[in-house]
C-alpha cells in the first residue's frame, strides 16, 4: 500500500496538484482535523520498503451513517478537495461510490445547515472517485493481482519450504495451520507433514490456497468456489496412499476457509485432520502462522503494482469529468487498466452468490481467467496415476543457457504433464551436449523440485526446451538444420527461462522475478546500511547483459534515482543532470541516493567509471560507494510468481506438444517441418500464446540478445517522475481507456452464465 501512497503523492505534486493524506481510513475522514493533513515530497521518502500502510487505516462504523458522511463532505469542502483515492476491498470501494453518488444531496444538507456556503459548493460541485484494489485475498473481480497478494505468497510459501524441510527429515504429518484474520478479509490456515494439511482461509475466497497448491506441489487443496466430489474422504486418503507408494515422503494438502462439500456443508481443518491421522495414521501436528501473512516488507511485484497504480489513479482523477464514472484501476496481464467500480463491485458479489446457489462453475469463472487457469493447471497436474495404456510419444526436456530459478518447477511440471498423456519422459542434462544421453525420468523423480532453485538438469552455454535466449537462438538452429536433418522434423517449443527477461515473443520469463527480488531486498540493505550516514549515494551494477529489464524494474521497486541501461542512450550531459540532481537532492531531508547499472549499459561509462565520475564530482557534498551483486541474482528460492509461471508453462508446453504430435503424425512416423511446429510459449500481454520460432526473427537484435520492442521501457518515465526529474515525457500511446468487465466475465441469469 505504501508504494500505491508514494506514487499518488508525487505523480500527483508533479502535475501541480495539492495532494493531503487521510490517516486512518474513513474514520479520519470524518473527524477531520490533524487526521487530514498536507502531503509533501519528502513525506514519502523510505516508505518502498515498509509493509502496511504508514497513513494508517481503521474500520469505520461512523462513514456507513448518513451523517458520519456529511460530515466527511464538510471536511473535504472547506479543504477544497474534490479527488479522492481509496485503497482497499470491495466493501471501501462501494462506500466510496455511495459517497460520490450522494454527494450533490450532502452539499444542499450542509448548505441548509449553514456549514459550508453556496460558493463553496459551488467550488466543490462534484467528487471524482478512483479505486486502488488493496487486500491480499486477491478476491476482487476485474483484475489479475491486488496489491498485498504477491507479499502474502511470499509470507506463506516461506513458512511452507521451512516445514516441509523438517518434514523430509521427520516423514510423519505436519500439520500446519496459518490463520491470518484482516480487515481486506484474509484468514488462513495450513497443515503439513509427511501429510501437510495447510487451511488458506481466504473468506471464502482461495487464491491463496490454490497458488500455494501450486507452488508447493500439493497434493490436494479445498476451495470453496469448487468444492471435492462425494466421497471426497476416501478419495483423499487413496491419494495420499498412492502419493507415499510412489516414494514420497511428504504429502501437502491445502485448505482454504470457507471449504465446503457438494451439498455445502463446511469441511473443516481439524476434520481433515483427524481423518488423515486415524484413517491413515499419520502423526500430525499444527503449526497457525496468524498475521505473519499480512506483514513483513513487501514483494517487489508488490512495489511496482502499488507505483504503477498509483500513476494510473492520479491520471484518471486528472481526466475525470463530472459524467466519468467511478473507476477502479486494475492489472491485466502486465497492463493497467481502468473498470468501473461497480460492475467490479457487483461481479465480486457475484461470486459468493453463485456458491451459496452451488453454481459452482460459474463461481470459478466469475473469478477471473487467471482464476481458472490456476485451477486447470492445478486440476491437471493432481492426478497421479498415468494412464496404463502408454502413447508412442517420446518427449524430451533441455535446460540451456545459465540456471535460474523457478526452471525446475517447469520441468517438473512438464514430466508430470507428459506422464498423465501416457507419454514416455525423457531428461537431458547438461544442455545440448546432453541430448546423445537422454533418460527417461518418472513422476517420483520431480518430487519437491518446485522450491528447488538452479536447474536440476544442469545448463550449458528441443523437444521441449526450458531456458534462456540461448534456447531461443537453439532452437533456430535446430529449425534450420531441419533441411538436412530430418530426424530434427519433430514439434519443439521454447520455455522462456532467465533472469534476464531477454527472450523474444514473451513478456516475462521465468526466473526474472526471483533475480528482482534479490536486487530489491539488497538494495533495501544497502540503503539501511546509510540510515546512520548522511549524504551517501550507492552505484550499484545488476545482471541482464545488455538487457534493461533487472536495472529498470529494480529502481522502481527500490525507489532509484536513476537506472542507466543499454536501450536508452546516455552521454555526458545526461550524468551531468543526474550528478546536479543528486547534489540538489543532498539539500533536502533525504540524504541518500541510490543509482543503478544494467551490466552492459555502456562500453565506456562503466561502474567504475560511474563511481569514479560522482565520487570527483560529488566532493564536499556526499561520498560513494560501489556495489557489484554478480551472481548472487541467479541463486536463492523461486518466489512463488516463478513457481506459479513455471509450472502453468511446463504444463500448457507439454499439452501444446501433444495436440501437435498428433497434428504431425503421418504413415507411422512423426515429420513436422511447418513453421508453427517449433514456437515459444510466452506471455504476451494478458495471454500465453505460441509463437512460431523464425516469425520472431525481425524482432530479434541478435547482435545484443534482446528482442527489438520491449514493453517495460514505456515504464522508465514513471521512474524518472518519482525520482523528481523535472520536464518528463509520459509515453501515451496506450491510455489506460475504461473497459467494462460484465462483457468480458458474462452476465449470469437464470442460474447460467
Amino acid at each position: 500500500m505504501n508504494a500505491a501512497v508514494r506514487a499518488t503523492v508525487r505523480v500527483g505534486i508533479y502535475t501541480g496538484a495539492k495532494v493531503y493524506f487521510v490517516h486512518e481510513g474513513y474514520q479520519g475522514l470524518v473527524d477531520g482535523g490533524d487526521n487530514i493533513k498536507p502531503a509533501t515530497w519528502e513525506s514519502v521518502s523510505m516508505m518502498l520498503q515498509l509493509g502496511g500502510t504508514v497513513i494508517g487505516s481503521a474500520r469505520c462504523m461512523d462513514f456507513k451513517e448518513k451523517w458520519g458522511r456529511l460530515k466527511a463532505a464538510c471536511n473535504l469542502v472547506k479543504l477544497g478537495i474534490t479527488n479522492l483515492c481509496v485503497i482497499g476491498g470491495d466493501g471501501s470501494l462501494t462506500g466510496a461510490n455511495q459517497f460520490r453518488t450522494e454527494w450533490s444531496e450532502l452539499l444542499a444538507d450542509l448548505i441548509k445547515q449553514g456549514k459550508i456556503t453556496a460558493e463553496e459548493a459551488k467550488r466543490s460541485s462534484h467528487l471524482n472517485i478512483v479505486g486502488m484494489v488493496g487486500s491480499i485475498d486477491n478476491d476482487f473481480c476485474g483484475t489479475d493481482m491486488t496489491i498485498g497478494t504477491d507479499s502474502a505468497l511470499h509470507r506463506i510459501i516461506e513458512v511452507v519450504d521451512a516445514i516441509t524441510t523438517t518434514s523430509f527429515v521427520m516423514p510423519d504429518c505436519v500439520c500446519m495451520r496459518v490463520r491470518v484474520c484482516v480487515c481486506v478479509h484474509l484468514c488462513a490456515h495450513v497443515s503439513v507433514r509427511a501429510c501437510v494439511c495447510i487451511n488458506i482461509a481466504v473468506c471464502p475466497h482461495s487464491y491463496l490456497a490454490l497458488v500455494t497448491a501450486l507452488a508447493c506441489g500439493a497434493d490436494w487443496v479445498f476451495i470453496p468456489e469448487m468444492p471435492p466430489e462425494d466421497n471426497w474422504e476416501e478419495h483423499l486418503c487413496k491419494r495420499l496412499i498412492a502419493q507415499r507408494e510412489r516414494g514420497s515422503r511428504l504429502n501437502v494438502i491445502i485448505m482454504a476457509e470457507g471449504a465446503q462439500d457438494r451439498k455445502q456443508k463446511p469441511i473443516t481443518c481439524d476434520q481433515v485432520k483427524n481423518l488423515v491421522s486415524k484413517k491413515l495414521g499419520f502423526d500430525t501436528r499444527s503449526t497457525i502462522l496468524g498475521h505473519v501473512q499480512r506483514g513483513g516488507t513487501p514483494s517487489a511485484f508488490d512495489r511496482i503494482l502499488g507505483s504503477r497504480m498509483g500513476v494510473e489513479a492520479v491520471m484518471a482523477l486528472l481526466e475525470a469529468t463530472p459524467e466519468t464514472p467511478a473507476c477502479v484501476v486494475s492489472l491485466s496481464g502486465n497492463m493497467a487498466i481502468r473498470l468501473p467500480l461497480m460492475e467490479c463491485v457487483q461481479v465480486t458479489k457475484d461470486v459468493t452468490v453463485a456458491m451459496a446457489e452451488g453454481r459452482f462453475e460459474d463461481a470459478v469463472n466469475l473469478r477471473g481467467k487467471s482464476f481458472q487457469n490456476n485451477w486447470n493447471t492445478y486440476k491437471m497436474l493432481a492426478h497421479v496415476n498415468p494412464p496404463e495404456v502408454k502413447s508412442n510419444i517420446n518427449i524430451a526436456i533441455v535446460n540451456v543457457g545459465a540456471p535460474c530459478a523457478g526452471m525446475n518447477a517447469a520441468v517438473r511440471s512438464a514430466v508430470r504433464a507428459g506422464l498423465i498423456q501416457g507419454h514416455q519422459m525423457l531428461a537431458i542434462h547438461d544442455g545440448f551436449d546432453g541430448l546423445a544421453n537422454g533418460q527417461p525420468i518418472t513422476w517420483a523423480q520431480v518430487g519437491g523440485w518446485t522450491g528447488k532453485g538452479g536447474s536440476n538438469l544442469g545448463t550449458k552455454s528441443i523437444m521441449n526446451i526450458v531456458l534462456s535466449v540461448d534456447a531461443y537462438l537453439g532452437g533456430l538452429e535446430l529449425v534450420t538444420a531441419r533441411e538436412k536433418y530430418e530426424e530434427l522434423c519433430i514439434p519443439m517449443v521454447v520455455i522462456p527461462a532467465t533472469v534476464s527477461n531477454n527472450v523474444p515473443g514473451s513478456d516475462f520469463s521465468i526466473g526474472a522475478d526471483t533475480a528482482l527480488n534479490t536486487i530489491t531486498m539488497t538494495c533495501d540493505r544497502i540503503k539501511q546500511s546509510a540510515a546512520g550516514t548522511k549524504r551517501r549515494v550507492f552505484i550499484i551494477e545488476t545482471m541482464g547483459g545488455y538487457c534493461g529489464y533487472l536495472a529498470t524494474m529494480a529502481g522502481l521497486s527500490s525507489g532509484a534515482d536513476a537506472a542507466y541501461i543499454y536501450e536508452e542512450p546516455f552521454h555526458i550531459h545526461d550524468l551531468e543532470l543526474n550528478v546536479v540532481h543528486l547534489i540538489e537532492k543532498m539539500k533536502t531531508s533525504v540524504k541518500r541516493g541510490l543509482i543503478l547499472r544494467n551490466s552492459n549499459a555502456n562500453d565506456n561509462y562503466t561502474t567504475q567509471f560511474l563511481y569514479n565520475l560522482y565520487s570527483e564530482e560529488g566532493k564536499g557534498t556526499f561520498d560513494c560507494r560501489m556495489n557489484i551483486l554478480g551472481h548472487m541474482q541467479q541463486g536463492g528460492t523461486p518466489t512463488p510468481f516463478d513457481r506459479n509461471f513455471g509450472t502453468k508453462m511446463g504444463a500448457k508446453s507439454v499439452l501444446w506438444l501433444t495436440d501437435k504430435l498428433k497434428e504431425c503424425y503421418r504413415h507411422g512416423r512423426i515429420f513436422a517441418n511447418t513453421p508453427d511446429s517449433a514456437c515459444v510459449l510466452g506471455m504476451k500481454r494478458r495471454s500465453l500464446i505460441f509463437q512460431p520460432l523464425t516469425s520472431l526473427k525481425e524482432d530479434t537484435d541478435f547482435e545484443h540478445r534482446i528482442p527489438k520492442t520491449e514493453w517495460w521501457l514505456k515504464l522508465r518515465p514513471i521512474l524518472k517522475i518519482l525520482a523528481r526529474y523535472e520536464a518528463v515525457e509520459i509515453d501515451t500511446s496506450e491510455v489506460a481507456a475504461m473497459e467494462h468487465i460484465i462483457k468480458k466475465t458474462g452476465e449470469i441469469k437464470g442460474g447460467k452464465i
